[in-house]
């Protein structure tokens, strides 16, 4: 199968391949023209360049304590992604050079993928299987309030999770269901991620864990099965996207390409040429039309409801658990000449129905609830779902009757449900004759 330049593109906050940036934009435009901006959207109008320098003055003259000509045109570089949506953000060299280090699945850290919120603190979208995070009880919703007893500030973000293997920090953890704050205490490793790993649940049912979508997930999806497979023919397969922060579009595609035999997989919709494209399965369907059921809670986002929802919309799929995360945009990641890089939200991301699933989240065929679900209060600060990120990019059905976030699914039960729903033996597709080298 071959892919288009857009499948440089990224979902979620997990790492991109960068896109070559455009070349910079004239900074004239006629200040009497009051549709410049519209007209000419590469000009910037020359009234808008003289406020900000007045406004840059302002503080280098008279605020109470000297400021820095770096810092302060990076908090003003950083404003102009923040009122965006909380996806698109600024990168130093250092931030852009951690960022894509994950795509390789190694890094030092404590293993755990954030969103920076408004506030400054950082929102879990998953800690990492296997990870510190994941070991210490760290969950997805929790957010971080305070790294070594001190608030997070907007410039450091979350560089101070990295640092030398073996070194300690503190982490300040607000939950919901828990009256207060609490803290954790974690060792920084080198987190070297195996994307996918796989066993069999009993002969002839197996399972395939996908925690993150990296460079090289697509193929070790294609031999973790071909193990399963090995052992005997698959009467039907789990794949469990639980917690699965997103991450790279094109393993995704990838992943969905091995289990369909035909069909459309997703399409990307923006404002440029290069963010519209489609993408359709090639011939050929690696369990040759045994059963699936796909396991999402309400971490899974991004790159993992792509995969969801294109499984589901072919009829390939099952899918049960909690209604998803619902992060239905795509980020490219436009890198700078100084080595800095601007992480850009670019186009929205459809099914092969044509729904977007943004602010909304793909609703399981089967719900599943948690054991001991927790009460949650309306307008919670821990519903945890991309409609409740402040200033996210509005869905087309957000707001739906009935909407509510979903629930995190943690153990071993859903797994349970998931293979009771194989043994249904429901016909999600046709056995195929073909199957993909």
């Amino acid at each position: 199968m071959r892919f288009p330049l857009v499948l440089f593109l990224a979902l979620c906050c997990m790492p991109a391949f960068a896109q070559e940036a455009e070349k910079e934009p004239p900074l004239v435009a006629s200040s009497d023209d009051p549709d410049a901006a519209e007209t000419a959207p590469s000009k910037v109008p020359l009234d808008e360049i003289r406020r900000y320098v007045a406004v840059y003055n302002a503080v280098k003259d008279a605020y109470v304590e000297p400021v820095d000509d770096k810092k302060l045109m990076h908090s003003a570089i950083r404003g102009l992604l923040l009122d965006l949506d909380p996806h698109s953000t600024y990168f130093d060299k250092e931030d852009a050079e951690a960022f894509d280090e994950q795509a390789t699945g190694a890094y030092d850290g404590v293993g755990v993928e954030l969103l920076q919120q408004p506030d400054n603190t950082l929102r879990v979208i998953a800690p990492i299987d296997g990870t510190p995070a994941a070991k210490a009880g760290i969950k997805s919703g929790d957010v971080i309030v305070a790294i070594d007893g001190k608030p997070i500030s907007g410039e450091d973000g979350m560089e101070p999770l990295r640092g030398e293997p073996g070194s300690k920090l503190t982490l300040t953890i607000a939950r919901e269901g828990k009256p207060k704050p609490f803290d954790v205490t974690l060792t920084r490793e080198t987190i070297r991620i195996a994307s996918v790993s796989s066993r069999m649940l009993e002969p002839g049912y197996g399972y395939v864990r996908i925690n993150s979508f990296q460079a090289d997930t697509g193929a070790d999806f294609q031999r973790n099965l071909d193990k399963l497979q090995a052992s005997g023919k698959l009467k039907g397969l789990v794949l469990d996207l639980r917690s699965n922060p997103g991450g790279l579009l094109i393993s995704a595609v990838q992943v969905a390409d091995e289990l369909l035999e035909k069909g459309n997989i997703v399409s990307t919709r923006g404002r440029i040429a290069i963010s519209d494209s489609k993408f359709d399965a090639t011939p050929g369907d690696r369990l040759q039309g045994a059963p699936l059921v796909v396991l999402v809670d309400a971490g899974s986002a991004s790159a993992a409801e792509v995969l969801a929802g294109a499984l589901r919309d072919n009829q390939r799929a099952r899918v049960i658990g909690s209604r998803t995360f619902g992060k239905g945009s795509v980020q490219t990641v436009l890198p700078l000449d100084n080595g800095d890089s601007v992480k850009l939200t670019t186009a929205r991301y459809y099914t092969p129905s044509g729904k977007s699933i943004q602010a909304s989240g793909i609703v399981p065929d089967v719900v599943l609830k948690p054991d001991a679900p927790a009460v949650k209060e309306a307008a919670s600060p821990y519903d945890y779902s991309e409609a409740t990120l402040p200033g996210h990019l509005r869905g087309d059905d957000e707001g739906a009757e009935g909407y509510s976030a979903g629930d995190v699914l943690e153990g071993d039960k859903p797994i349970d449900a998931a293979l009771a729903e194989l043994k249904k033996k429901v016909p999600v597709a046709a056995p195929t004759a073909s199957t993909k080298p």
